[in-house]
Order: structure tokens, then sequence, then C-alpha cells
């Protein structure tokens, strides 16, 4: 019997990244179910403002309830901006909300990244961010909380996840390897919007090292949760 991991997803640019994660967890031998609840964005826009709008325990707890009579057995907020933007104290206060809505173990893609990187014992990371500077900087200052590195810190400079979910494969290749670094062990690359799961394998190949992705980390974590982080081939280094 599989696993089922729910989640809070805002609005709507690159849910459809959910059931791939299905199809490439299914083709990997350890299949898991992964339950998407959008919740309310009222403004879509990498600014800090409407990404503490987006990211409050309002709206996380109504869709932690929806996710609850799902029967999830783990909740993750997908939002690296939206939980991130709040801080180390007040991401962890934000996920203390989920769990106790949700009534399971829970997390987000915020805190996906720093335990993916310990995972993999990285310390020095390049983050390709498609957000604009100031919102960047927050990530790098929250990866700074955990002892990560971050060597080099690239922005795109979108201001919508709307817009973030219209990259293609070229375009998301491209960007992530012009902005690797010499001195990075991996690339982060850290927004949800950004569709990235399906090209994991071509991303790391690229780069000769490993990358990280929003979503990927998401389901990463998880299934982490859920006490079922065994290797599963053609997911990048993370999930191998």
């Amino acid at each position: 019997m599989s696993h089922v991991v729910g989640f809070l997803y805002p609005g709507y640019s690159a849910e459809d990244e959910y059931p791939t994660m299905e199809r490439l967890l299914a083709a990997s031998g350890r299949a898991a179910s992964l339950p998407v609840v959008h919740t309310l964005m009222r403004e879509d826009a990498h600014r800090v403002d409407a990404l503490l709008d987006i990211g409050g325990a309002d709206v996380l707890a109504d869709g932690a309830r929806a996710l609850r009579e799902q029967g999830v057995q783990a909740a993750v907020w997908a939002c690296t901006s939206g939980s991130f933007v709040f801080g180390w104290d007040g991401a962890k206060s934000q996920v203390d909300g989920v769990r106790d809505a949700a009534g399971v173990p829970a997390s987000s893609t915020s805190f996906a990244f720093v335990n993916a990187a310990r995972h993999l014992g990285l310390r020095r990371v390049a983050v390709a961010a498609t957000y604009p500077r100031d919102v960047a900087d927050r990530f790098a200052e929250f990866l700074a909380t955990a002892d990560i590195d971050v060597v080099s810190l690239s922005c795109k400079g979108i201001i919508t996840a709307a817009e973030v979910g219209t990259l293609g494969r070229e375009d998301v290749i491209e960007f992530v390897a012009a902005n690797d670094h010499a001195d990075a062990q991996a690339v982060l690359v850290p927004d949800t919007a950004l569709h990235t799961v399906a090209w994991l394998a071509d991303l790391e190949q690229r780069l000769g090292k490993p990358v990280l992705t929003a979503n990927q980390v998401s389901v990463w974590e998880g299934l982490r949760l859920v006490g079922d982080a065994g290797p599963r081939p053609g997911l990048g280094t993370l999930f191998a």
C-alpha cells in the first residue's frame, strides 16, 4: 500500500508537477499518492507583502483541514517563498499550524531544501532563483541560518508565479546552467511555480552535480516524513 502525502499549493502554475511525480515514483517501483489542495492566493506576486498573505495562518489552516479530510499521512506547504519570507522561526510556526490543522506530520518547501542539503552533505550551494532580488535574498538568509553557504545567488526577476509556470524545458535548463558556480556543490532552484521534475536527469547531466528543485524536494520531504525515503532512480541525486 503506497503512502499518501498531501501538498498545499498556492494558486495555479506548476501544480501538474505532482501528477508527474506520481508517475515517476510509480516508474521507480516505489509508488506514492500525492494529492494537492490549492490554497487561496489573493494576489499572484513575488513581493514580500503578497507572500506574507499567501502564507498566512488562516489560509494554510483551511488547506490543511481539507488535506485532513483526504486522509493524508503527511502535509507539505509547497511554496518556498511563502515560507522563507517569514524567517526561520516564522516558517517553523507556519509548519506547526499546518501540522495541528492537518493532524499529521508537516513541513514546507523551505525546510525541505535544508533537509535535502543536509541529507546530501552540502555546505556550499548556488541558487538559481526566478524571484526578484529582495525575495531571493531572504532565501539565502534562510539557508544561512542552517549553515548552508550561498556562494552564488542569481535572480530572474519574475514577479508572478503564472509567468514562471510558462517556462519550458530549454529555458529552465539554460537558466540553471548559466547560474551554476564552480565552488558550489549543488544548485538549488527554489520556486514551486517552476516546472523541473521531468527534467531532473537532464539538469544534472548538464551541470555534472546535484540539482535540487522546489517540487522535487517537497515530495522528498513528504516521503521522509512518512518514513519512505528509500532510493528511487530517475529523480535526481536526492532520490538516488
